[in-house]
């Protein structure tokens, strides 16, 4: 891919959307683990956590995109990617879907931050790598970009996903469209899969795209449907699970 070609312009859009569906929780996160330090010492937390975040993706990007030309490793990040996909579509957990620690002291909140970024970022490595392909140019963007995501702040991404859920959608549809094309790409079956179907570069992405938006729905809608009697029963001023009274 170069300037020149739409492919290029097409996988940096889909950079700059994974880095705005999946960057903001990373601020989130370093919000909770400084939030008991002392005033003084929270900016501290808050700029090493940042470092030690950054610093991290660097380190797993590079390895994401030398492993991903590995045989059958595309494969293994494209169901990675699927299943990243379906879990943004499900409803926030009834906990508030943070659980983080909060350190009391500048190393234990700087160590809180740098483990929970060490999960949290995984997914979105392994999406930029599958978007930008072989272009390390793209790459080094989709971190870049990663970088302000962090410094301003979630709450931004987060109020524009509760305003206009369709972005959530999208997202889980753009991991699947990535998921999608990485699966037919990969070295081990690329060669078998174009000699046997050579549409199958449009029709992988598309397929995914389908696949992540209905299975993610569907497992949504079921969790609705077991969470609609606990909040009865919370409206009712009863325990979850309590037996009706006798009237």
């Amino acid at each position: 891919m170069d300037f020149t070609s739409p492919q290029f312009w097409i996988a940096l859009l889909q950079i700059v959307a994974i880095d705005i569906v999946l960057g903001g929780d990373n601020a989130v996160v370093i919000g909770l683990a400084c939030r008991r330090l002392p005033a003084r010492e929270r900016k501290l937390g808050i700029l090493w956590g940042m470092v030690g975040a950054i610093g991290l993706r660097i380190v797993l990007i590079f390895f994401a995109v030398s492993l991903l030309a590995v045989p059958y490793l595309k494969i293994i990040g494209a169901v990675l990617l699927f299943w990243i996909g379906t879990k943004l579509l499900q409803p926030e957990p009834e906990e508030g879907g943070h659980n983080i620690e909060a350190g009391t002291t500048l190393f234990a909140a700087v160590k809180t931050i740098i483990i929970a970024d060490a999960v949290m970022s995984l997914d979105n490595v392994i999406a930029i790598a599958g978007a930008a392909g072989d272009h390390l140019g793209l790459v080094i963007f989709g971190l870049l970009l990663s970088i302000p995501i962090i410094l301003l702040g979630s709450q931004l991404v987060i109020k524009l996903m509760d305003r206009f859920p369709i972005v959530v959608v999208a997202g889980g549809a753009l991991l699947g469209w990535i998921a999608g094309g990485m699966l037919v790409s990969d070295v081990a079956v690329h060669d078998a899969v174009m000699a046997a179907f050579p549409l199958a570069k449009w029709v992988g992405p598309v397929v995914g795209a389908i696949l992540v938006v209905a299975i993610g729905k569907a497992l949504a809608a079921r969790t609705q449907a077991r969470r609609a009697p606990a909040l009865d029963d919370l409206a009712e001023g009863k325990r979850p699970g309590q037996p009706p009274q006798a009237s």
